[in-house]
């Protein structure tokens, strides 16, 4: 593939109503056609901060009409980019296999509006899972599954009763039927779209931490199971690979650490900690912390 767009052709067209029949039948409160109320959440682009492509609302032949293409027309591949949730809510994962469109997520919003993100090449989740994000959370990366022709990211915002708006704005630009826009990037910028909860996993709660200089380093327990596990997260330059660590040394064993050139955070770092202290901690570039043996138990 040489990156480059692909204007939807018949076969596309035809498979992407597949993808409507599909989302009816999963969603029956979104078939409706067309946008009749505003989008109360406010969207940034799909993309890693400073990215830019073009949103191409396609018509009459894109199915359903009103969803975004985003593509490249500068000549740089897009199969891969990441792939981040535009407004935080609840990310739900599907597979809709060799036709339609192929992995797809759903972010639910709390004002009861949705967003899907279609054709992708990974997902953060298999299908069938769900996930918390934030604005900016990454779920997955660019591909070309299911009626797909080339590289590239199918988008929808659709409202509360379901019907897809077919004025869709994100970063503030406003892309309506017909129109080919082209949309820079601010999702993420400034900020780590990620938690320490989301980096250990499920069933880890936040017991302790410790400030750094351009990051923060997190303590976190799974009763559960028994581990501990150590994140540290930037606060600043996010998204710019610099040195991080973090650390997590139960006492009386070796000490683990996970450190390197990051741009999000370091870790995560699981022990089995169960009835042990631990020292834990973590660096940012040259500012860091080192804990005490405690959480004993």
């Amino acid at each position: 593939m040489t990156g480059r767009p692909v204007r939807p052709t018949a076969l596309r067209s035809a498979t992407l109503a597949l993808s409507v029949a599909l989302a009816a039948a999963l969603f029956p409160q979104a078939a409706s056609a067309g946008a009749t109320e505003t989008l109360a959440t406010s969207h940034k682009s799909p993309f890693n901060c400073g990215k830019t492509f073009y949103a191409n609302n396609w018509t009459p032949d894109h199915s359903p009409s009103g969803s975004i293409d985003w593509q490249d027309y500068g000549g740089d591949d897009i199969d891969g980019e990441t792939v981040r949730a535009t407004a935080s809510g609840t990310a739900y994962f599907y597979n809709a296999g060799d036709t339609s469109y192929g992995q797809w997520v759903e972010v639910r919003h709390g004002d009861g509006t949705r967003t899907r993100y279609a054709h992708l090449a990974t997902m953060v989740k298999a299908a069938g899972g769900s996930l918390s994000v934030g604005q900016g959370t990454v779920i997955g990366t660019v591909g070309s599954t299911g009626g797909s022709n080339a590289p590239h990211l199918h988008y929808e915002q659709r409202t509360s009763t379901g019907a897809v708006d077919t004025s869709p704005t994100v970063d503030g630009v406003t892309v309506s039927l017909g129109q080919k826009k082209a949309v820079t990037s601010t999702n993420s910028c400034g900020s780590n779209p990620y938690t320490a909860e989301e980096v250990c996993g499920s069933g880890y709660g936040v017991i302790d931490s410790a400030a750094l200089t351009g990051g923060r380093a997190y303590l976190l327990y799974n009763s559960g199971n028994g581990n501990n596990c150590v994140v540290t997260l930037k606060t600043s330059n996010v998204g710019t690979a610099s040195s991080m660590s973090a650390f997590l040394e139960p006492q009386g064993s070796s000490r683990t650490t996970n450190s390197g050139s990051f741009g999000y955070y370091a870790g995560p770092v699981i022990r089995s900690a169960a009835g042990q202290c631990v020292k834990w901690g973590g660096s940012v570039g040259s500012s860091s912390y080192t804990s005490p043996f405690e959480h004993c138990g």
